[in-house]
């Protein structure tokens, strides 16, 4: 396969030069035209962020299959909520995923024969995003599917090796290598500072350690890791700290504030508003505005005029809501508000990512976010949790609440009870962050929760919490093998 698709991504030169914005596709471009000098690869790799952006933008996997949604008034729910996932219904082609490891496999390949003498910290901080992008890649694989096949190896003509389906824990190991890896690259720049973050739309140190702690506390509770790994998670977690990353005091500015003037924001996928038809994610959950016709709070909803920029489609759930015990928690009114007419309350729209209004219309273009300081705080907690540190588990469960508004934390100090507690400040916290099924496999995993009986969709049912391939990933790999559980 000689050719690749090449996305150059420009950089935004208007309040600074570290957004990313609209991507243009070029040309096909052969792999030998390409990398003909070291000024090519700096492009490359930001063109790589298009394929991070698609995932990062895609609720299927991290939000439809868990407990946070319901139909608005215009549902586009599909096998993926109604948990109804079979070889022939909803399995999944992963090319994109591979189609971004593939570009990180030819650049790390490719940048080994350019010294870059004049700029040698250019090269390591170009391979650095090519490894944590490619242990994005896999890890978001890992979470997706259980396990898949590890390339590695860059495809630059038509002999492309048939790889059979690697374990999860061979798959795990990939991704934390990567990580490493990227983390070495970085710390061994000339002038190294933790604190540094060039853009928080491209991975950095901060961002790599964020992933690893993730990564981590994943291979700890769904694989079977070791206490080492917990005890690796709350290190990369302090390693986050130590980059100077600090909570926003106002909940607002969380999704209200671009994450490069975000304090609270290590990584996010930038959205203009004209990128993309309406925006990202986000428009599904923004309502149009003849269906409030007759709310009298009309004006306190986030509703667009045209019915591209919004779809209306998702409502939090009562479960997610039930979630939030304490009325005077300050997150409440930027993660719904519920429509009031007459009669009463009809839908509970989500304000997450509320979008902004310009002169035409409404138009959600929010920064979607990757990771965060609370994420990491509450994956903290968590590993505090699970090697019995019950009083720092619960510093960091506190950390969270106290910004919140809410009361700290006075149950029981009990593995089961400190940790069913913080997977709900997870689902207070991070709501409609596309987290939540990842959550909630790994506490299920973990024997905190029974998943079966938790999602409401998955009661009575037996669907593997893995997704299956599709028949056009199994026709073109031979050596490739369908999901355990579908047969």
């Amino acid at each position: 396969m000689k050719r690749i698709s090449c996305y150059i991504l420009l950089l935004a030169l208007l309040t600074s030069c570290d957004k990313l914005l609209e991507v243009k596709p070029q040309s096909q471009i052969t792999e030998q035209v390409f990398f003909q000098n070291e000024g090519d690869f700096e492009p490359n790799v930001i063109g790589i962020y298009t394929v991070l952006r698609s995932i990062a933008n895609n609720v299927t996997y991290g939000a439809e299959r868990s407990e946070e949604l319901i139909s608005a008034t215009n549902s586009r729910f599909g096998v993926a909520w109604s948990q109804t996932l079979s070889p022939s219904n909803g399995a999944v082609n992963y090319s994109e995923w591979y189609r971004g490891i593939g570009h990180c496999n030819l650049l790390l390949e490719k940048i080994k024969a350019f010294p870059f003498s004049s700029n040698p910290d250019l090269k390591k901080k170009i391979t650095g995003e090519a490894l944590a992008l490619r242990a994005y890649f896999y890890f978001h694989l890992l979470r997706v599917f259980g396990s898949v096949p590890i390339v590695l190896e860059a495809i630059t003509d038509e002999n492309v090796i048939l790889h059979k389906r690697s374990t999860g824990a061979e798959v795990m190991t990939q991704v934390l290598a990567d990580l490493d890896a990227a983390a070495t690259q970085f710390s061994s720049m000339s002038g190294f500072s933790k604190t540094a973050y060039p853009s928080k739309y491209r991975f950095a140190y901060g961002s790599v350690m964020a992933m690893k702690a993730d990564a981590l506390l994943w291979k700890a509770r769904v694989i079977g890791g070791v206490e080492a790994d917990l005890q690796a998670a709350l290190n990369a977690v302090a390693e986050v700290e130590a980059t100077g990353i600090q909570l926003n005091a106002d909940f607002a500015k969380v999704t209200g504030v671009r994450a490069a003037g975000n304090t609270e924001v290590l990584m996010a996928a930038y959205y203009s508003k004209d990128e993309t038809p309406g925006g990202n994610y986000a428009k599904n959950a923004l309502p149009f505005k003849d269906v409030l016709e007759g709310a009298i709070n009309k004006e306190q909803i986030p509703y667009v005029k045209n019915s591209t920029n919004g779809q209306g489609a998702y409502q939090i759930s009562p479960l997610s809501k039930s979630l939030f015990t304490d009325p005077a928690d300050k997150r409440i009114p930027f993660t719904w508000i519920a429509d009031m007419y007459p009669s009463g309350p009809k839908i509970s729209w989500i304000t997450k990512y509320p979008g902004t209004v310009y002169a035409d219309d409404r138009y959600a273009d929010n920064d979607i976010i990757i990771y965060r300081l609370a994420d990491l705080y509450l994956l903290k907690a968590e590993a505090y949790a699970e090697l019995g540190d019950f009083a720092n588990s619960k510093k960091y469960l506190d950390l969270v609440k106290t910004r919140a508004g809410i009361n700290a934390y006075d149950g029981a100090m009990s593995k089961q009870a400190i940790e069913k507690e913080i997977l709900d400040e997870r689902g207070r916290e991070l709501f409609f962050e596309n987290k939540r099924w990842f959550d909630l496999v790994r506490f299920h995993k973990g024997g905190i929760i029974d998943v079966y009986n938790y999602v409401p969709n998955l009661k009575g049912k037996t669907t593997p919490l893995f997704w299956p391939v599709n028949t056009t990933v199994l026709a073109n790999n031979p050596n490739m093998t369908q999901t355990e559980g579908y047969k």
